[in-house]
């Protein structure tokens, strides 16, 4: 069986309003927003010394899906603290009934595109 050489470069987020979703992606990622050609798209990128993928805002016409058939986890070590800052940048809590023990909330970006934050933090 051969090994794979394939990584994840970039996740593509489909956008209406690039401005908005770069600014609200930019701060709740700490990324940087790369240096573009034109205005139909924004490459996030890690700052220096941060690893992890690109993401890139494409502005395209599309519609959410609920529930999206595929979404970001987002780990945070102190979950309550991050969601509550990511709801400060424009983040919308999901309604919806968690499963018992549930690790994760969810929240919308600014346009309804889903993630999660995933506490990742000791349970003592």
């Amino acid at each position: 069986m051969s090994s794979s050489r394939l990584t994840i470069g970039s996740i593509v987020i489909r956008v209406d309003d690039l401005q908005k979703q770069a600014a609200f992606w930019e701060a709740a990622l700490g990324y940087l927003r790369r240096p573009e050609p034109d205005d139909t798209s924004q490459m996030l990128v890690p700052p220096p010394g941060r690893s992890g993928p690109n993401v890139n805002l494409d502005v395209r016409p599309a519609q959410p899906q609920v529930p999206p058939r595929i979404h970001l986890d987002l780990y945070a070590a102190d979950q309550k603290a991050e969601v509550e800052r990511l709801l400060g940048l424009g983040a919308t809590r999901v309604d919806w009934t968690p499963p018992a023990g549930a690790d994760f909330v969810v929240l919308a970006d600014p346009e309804g595109n889903r993630f999660c934050v995933i506490d990742t933090g000791s349970h003592d």
